[in-house]
């Protein structure tokens, strides 16, 4: 399987935690969409499932114009809720919220504005990459179109990760993607934050900025 982060948003570029809030692509994260789409529909997918975030599914899209497969949206693919973290960033969390920003630094599983807990992202995320890949035939590919934050847990739970080691895994880089392919026992990561070139993690899921849990 493909899991494939959405372009870029004006949120990320602002480092604004977007969470499950709705922003959609600007036109840099269009360009990355059309670009990273040329790319990946040499691997000839069999299936495009995505978030219904419009970020997402609008990157999805792009996929399918080229490989005319449909893409099934699934709202379990949506980034990490943060409740009252959204829209805000880095520097307005920190002021608005200092002891609840400290807590989530220390340990991860605090909930962000109130909102969901890795762990309950991943419980909701990975049962949706699993239900796509039930009509997936034999050496097939499925390409996941989610989020930074929401794709980070699966691949950490997909692989049997402990959740205290999730945050090894390093962000997603929008419209860049990691490849898991099956093993004897389980997932194995073949590649991560693949694309063209490397480029910088920006917004929802950027090391020691405000993340939506991820981009």
């Amino acid at each position: 399987m493909v899991i494939w982060r959405h372009g870029q948003t004006e949120w990320n570029v602002e480092g604004r935690f977007q969470g499950q809030t709705d922003v959609p692509l600007d036109a840099v994260g269009r360009d990355q969409a059309r670009r990273a789409a040329r790319l990946l529909a040499a691997l000839r997918p069999n299936a495009i499932t995505a978030s219904d975030l419009a970020r997402a599914a609008d990157t999805a899209r792009e996929l399918s114009a080229l490989t005319g497969l449909p893409v099934a949206l699934d709202k379990g693919l949506r980034e990490t809720y943060a409740g009252t973290w959204q829209g805000l960033t880095d520097s307005e969390i920190r002021e608005k919220f200092p002891e609840e920003f400290g807590a989530w630094k220390r340990d991860h599983s605090v909930r962000r504005g109130g909102g969901e807990l890795e762990i309950e992202v991943a419980d909701r995320v990975v049962p949706a990459i699993l239900r796509a890949l039930e009509d997936i035939p034999p050496r097939g590919t499925l390409v996941v179109v989610s989020h930074g934050g929401s794709s980070r847990v699966a691949i950490g739970r997909l692989l049997g990760l402990p959740p205290e080691h999730w945050s090894s895994l390093g962000g997603l880089s929008n419209c860049c993607w990691s490849v898991l392919g099956e093993a004897n026992r389980g997932w194995r990561l073949l590649e991560h934050n693949a694309g063209s070139l490397p480029e910088p993690v920006i917004g929802d899921d950027a090391d020691g900025e405000a993340d939506s849990g991820a981009p």
